[in-house]
């Protein structure tokens, strides 16, 4: 073994802490970051080979899915999600961080409160769940610009690029994220095992010639490296292109990945699944592009996104559902899949214009876990028995793939075989059985023929056949070990195993009215302990016992030796949950095949999210929406008491050793307010179209050139909102002219991106407005004028609604430099330059005010540069009016009212506040809703198709005062207003979350310089 000096030492010891090292030579400062040597010497803990990751160690597949913690600003909501991902069975978690929040001015990075990072790394380690970091900078994740803040429009070089103007506007970023992030890593104790530099480096266009371009790539991992990030690297190429690759030169990853949404996007149609769309390469394509990394899908569809005038998350659920995570899931498996990240788990809400102009305020993608963070989808359900099985099923990772077939191992060529077969160090092998035709709603009946350590087997042995269901697919084990106890084979698919003391239990499952066989390496007998034995037949073949049965909804229980087989139908199995119990204290832990093996298996309906033990009390913290019978099985030999959410509870125990018990629902009351019953105060957020009203203090229109270096110039001085620092929400333009009175008519071009609007008035005449369309993402319009007086002062004054800057993953396409504002206009008779320009947008620009919600949050109305939508606004001087009163005639009026809440304690109530929309054509309004300051939803009536808009607990306070604000735009000669406006509740959920801290709310302050 090599020695090491004290000052290598030294430095491994301050790379461990994420730190760069400075020394003095001859009074010279020199730093040095880490090396890849040094790297390796330090970085013991994850580690891989071609099949899998290592983490201390120990083999793992990683279960992951996506999450986004600036979609969820409430922090102390952060555990529930993740122990929801872990209830799944799951490891691990991926998410992107959004630069966009964090660095709104150039230079000024901050991630505090609700953007704070640490708090999420802190949850995670206390729900035993790892992370996949991946703070781009660019992400794509349907945000404005990609993650991109606003003012990269502004820099001189081609986005993605070596251009040094690029390069050097992400340093500070990527510094400082890293770096946070480095102290968030498995070697400081944290939950960081994996980092993904950059993020679909994937294809270029549009006369970009750089691609790829390794010294670029090589530059992002050095800033990583520079901040002292430790742990391997991982990339998530677009595709199966081979992109940086290890082996490729400067710029490749240590394991090499892609991503994958093979079912498309089509919510409208979700019971059409398109011809040739399940992946069948990708095995071979891997041990071409890499054979030796393990196989790694970093993103893998779990929903769809659905964009401005769609069909609506629900739709995208449908198509995304449980027979899709059936059938596509486990064709993932079948490439022994060892990192499979589910984009997303839960989506989340686009809040305060964080979103993209391609989809709306919900993010809830369809995921499994909802926007509201319910599990109510039987995806969740489905999701958890495959989850589960991955996790206690370690030599899936040692098995090798073979080639599907539709002629080898079943009797049915309508059926699809890949193997993954044992050897190697496993005798386990794994067939997937799926339908040739993968979209193919028939039911097949089959025999499967398979190598086992007896010899060749045809199965059912006892007789009867298997069945294939439509849209569904089946993993059959074989020799697959049970702590021991060799299963020969099952066609029943594997939920989850334990130990516990000398009593193994396995749990398996099958679909309604199916036919099942099982064998048993074993010469004892079986006998059924529980339930029926009628459809259950045994018989003792060579040395292995078989078992066959018709699956029944009622629960079975035979006993062969001292394991226990539980035979469940699948919806039966959807209520049962596998916590991991530490062997000290409260939290789980991560994820090790020891903790897999000596879980807990629980009966518990809706949620069970962690099970520990102290002293002779056996503790379960579990969430209820209803009236729950509850059933232990394994519990530990040490446990004499049952403990649910802190209160003792009255347990039977069978002849088996079950325990059961019950928990008691009873709803509570829900008092909400009638919003329309408040009292509501209003008042002009227009003024800007008064002739009284001043601009002086608006910035001047004055650059004659752009540093846009993308979109040219059709105006004689700049009207792009970035060229003077405004990224978000209503822009508001005001061009002055003294008329000849020769002007008959005004063209404008106006750009927000798909689904914005645009209103223009002459001083106080409205004159036209464009109400937006799901695609349209600018608008040519030709207005008529009045007649205008000759040498009397006139101002246009246009309102542009900015949905977000545009995303594209492609490098030289440049769309996130895509303009908003005015890209062109002209007035008739009058040269262009007659006309002089102001314009503004939120308040402070860059230098946003409200660093609290962030540099996204409030757009350049009235009302929101005043700082109005925030609580306790001075609303004592407004009038009293009513947003269902609403407006007479076209224009923009700002709402204010408040209303308390006092929601009983212990339970999780999701609320939504609902726009009525009953018409086809209903008038063109759009309305931003902010509830206590976070601007939480923006409503398209004309667009749709979001009407119901979640807001969580923490933005919204259950045992207090809450501070209600909304605009309103009217597009239409007759004006607008709501139809109407509830605030309403889903099942309250009986839970064991810690009461939910409220995120901090400032209130109103009259703003220095607000106009």
């Amino acid at each position: 073994m090599k020695l090491l000096s004290s000052w290598t030492i030294a430095c491994l010891a301050a790379q461990a802490a994420g730190a760069a090292i400075s020394h003095s030579v001859d009074g010279l400062t020199i730093t040095e970051h880490p090396d890849p040597a040094k790297r390796e010497l330090l970085q013991k803990y994850i580690t891989w080979d071609d099949k899998s990751l290592f983490v201390n160690g120990e083999r793992i597949m990683l279960f992951s899915g996506e999450i986004h913690p600036y979609r969820l600003p409430v922090p102390s909501l952060w555990i529930d999600v993740f122990q929801k991902v872990k209830a799944l069975g799951f490891n691990c978690v991926s998410f992107y961080i959004d630069w966009a929040l964090l660095e709104g001015k150039p230079g000024h990075y901050t991630a505090e409160g609700v953007f704070a990072l640490e708090p999420f790394f802190d949850a995670a380690k206390e729900a035993g769940i790892y992370l996949l970091a991946r703070p781009g900078p660019y992400i794509n994740a349907e945000v404005s610009g990609g993650g991109f803040p606003g003012w990269l429009q502004r820099v001189n070089g081609t986005l993605r690029s070596s251009d040094e103007a690029y390069l050097k506007a992400t340093d500070n970023y990527i510094a400082n994220v890293a770096a946070t992030m480095a102290k968030g890593q498995i070697t400081n104790g944290g939950p960081i095992i994996l980092y993904q530099p950059e993020n679909e480096y994937s294809g270029a266009c549009c006369g970009y010639e750089d691609f790829p371009d390794a010294a670029y790539m090589q530059y992002v991992e050095d800033q990583a490296r520079n901040a002292g990030i430790v742990v391997p690297f991982i990339n998530n190429d677009a595709w199966g292109g081979g992109h940086n690759a290890p082996g490729t030169g400067e710029g490749a990853v240590d394991i090499y990945g892609h991503d994958s949404y093979p079912l498309g996007f089509d919510c409208a149609n979700p019971s059409t699944w398109p011809a040739n769309g399940l992946p069948t390469t990708f095995y071979a394509t891997h041990m071409e592009q890499s054979p030796s990394t393990p196989y790694s899908l970093v993103e893998f569809q779990g929903g769809a996104f659905d964009p401005w005038g769609g069909v609506g998350f629900a739709k995208c659920a449908d198509l995304l559902n449980h027979e899709f995570e059936r059938v596509f899931y486990k064709n993932n498996l079948s490439f022994r899949a060892a990192f499979l990240n589910l984009y997303m788990i839960f989506g989340g809400t686009n809040w305060g214009n964080l979103g993209h102009p391609g989809g709306y305020t919900s993010y809830d993608y369809g995921s499994a876990i909802t926007e509201s963070r319910n599990i109510t989808r039987e995806k969740y359900s489905e999701l958890k028995l495959i989850g589960n099985f991955a996790k206690v099923s370690p030599a899936y990772l040692l098995s090798t793939p073979g080639n599907l077939t539709t002629s080898k191992y079943t009797t049915s060529s309508d059926l699809a075989v890949t193997p993954l077969l044992g050897g190697n160090g496993t005798a386990s092998s794994f067939f997937v059985v799926r339908h040739s035709d993968y979209s193919s709603q028939s039911s097949v009946d089959y025999k499967l023929e398979v190598p086992t350590s007896a010899g060749q087997v045809t199965i059912p042995q006892l007789g009867g056949s298997l069945t294939l269901s439509g849209r569904d697919s089946k993993i059959h084990v074989v020799d697959y070990d049970v702590a021991g106890t060799n299963i020969l084979y099952s066609s029943a698919e594997v939920f989850t195993w334990t130990k516990s003391g000398k009593s193994k239990v396995l749990v398996l499952y099958g679909g309604s009215g199916e036919h099942h066989e099982l064998a048993v390496s074993s010469e004892s007998k079986a006998s059924v302990i529980e339930g029926s034995s009628s459809s259950i037949t045994t018989k003792q073949v060579g040395k292995a016992v078989v078992i066959g049965w018709d699956v029944s909804t009622t629960r079975r229980i035979v006993q062969v030796g001292d394991l226990k087989i539980v035979l469940l139908d699948r919806n039966s199995a959807y209520n049962y949950w596998v916590p991991q119990v530490p062997t000290e204290g409260t939290s789980p832990g991560y994820s090790t095949q020891e903790a897999a093996a000596s879980a807990l298996i629980v009966k518990a309906g809706y949620l069970v999210r962690t099970a520990y033990v102290q002293g002779s009390d056996l503790h379960i913290t579990a969430d209820f929406n209803t009236t729950t019978p509850i059933e232990v099985i394994g519990a530990p030999s040490n446990a004499k008491n049952l403990v649910i959410n802190g209160k003792k509870a009255q347990v039977k125990v069978d002849k088996n050793g079950i325990w059961t018990s019950s928990v008691a629902y009873t709803a509570p009351q829900v008092q909400l307010p009638a919003l329309k019953s408040l009292n509501w105060k209003s008042i002009d957020t227009l003024p800007e179209i008064q002739n009284s009203y001043d601009d002086s203090a608006w910035i001047s229109a004055d650059q004659t050139t752009t540093k846009n270096i993308v979109n040219k110039l059709q105006t004689p001085t700049s009207l792009f909102s970035s060229d003077y620092g405004f990224h978000t929400g209503a822009l508001l333009f005001r061009g002055h002219f003294v008329a000849t009175g020769n002007e008959k008519t005004f063209f404008v071009r106006t750009q927000g991106g798909s689904a914005f609007g645009s209103s223009v008035w002459l001083n106080e005449n409205h004159i036209g407005s464009w109400d937006g369309t799901s695609v349209n993402a600018d608008s040519n319009a030709t207005y008529t004028l009045p007649t205008l007086t000759k040498g009397k002062s006139y101002v246009f004054t246009v309102v542009v609604d900015n949905m977000g800057l545009d995303e594209d993953w492609t490098i030289g396409s440049e769309t996130m430099k895509n303009p908003r504002g005015i890209l062109n206009y002209s007035l008739s008779s009058r040269s262009a330059s007659d006309i002089t320009w102001k314009l503004t947008g939120n308040l402070g620009g860059e230098d946003y005010l409200d660093t609290v919600r962030g540099p996204l949050n409030e757009g350049g109305l009235y009302a929101e540069r005043q700082g109005f939508h925030q609580p306790q606004p001075p609303t004592q001087s407004w009038e009293s009016g009513s947003p269902f009163d609403g407006l007479s005639a076209p224009g923009v009026k700002f709402y204010s009212t408040s209303f308390d809440l006092d929601l009983e304690k212990g339970w999780d109530v999701p609320l939504f506040f609902n726009f009525g929309n009953s018409t086809s054509s209903p008038a063109a309004y759009r309305v931003q809703l902010y509830v206590n300051g976070y601007q939480y939803a923006k409503y398209v009536s004309n667009v749709g198709p979001q009407t119901s808009f979640p807001v969580p607990e923490g933005i919204l306070n259950y045992r207090g005062t809450n501070y209600l604000a909304l605009s309103l735009w009217a597009f239409d000669s007759d004006g607008a207003k709501l139809e109407s406006l509830d605030l309403a509740h889903t099942t309250p959920v009986l839970t064991a979350l810690d009461e939910i801290e409220s995120v901090n709310q400032p209130k109103y302050q009259k703003r220095k310089g607000a106009y």
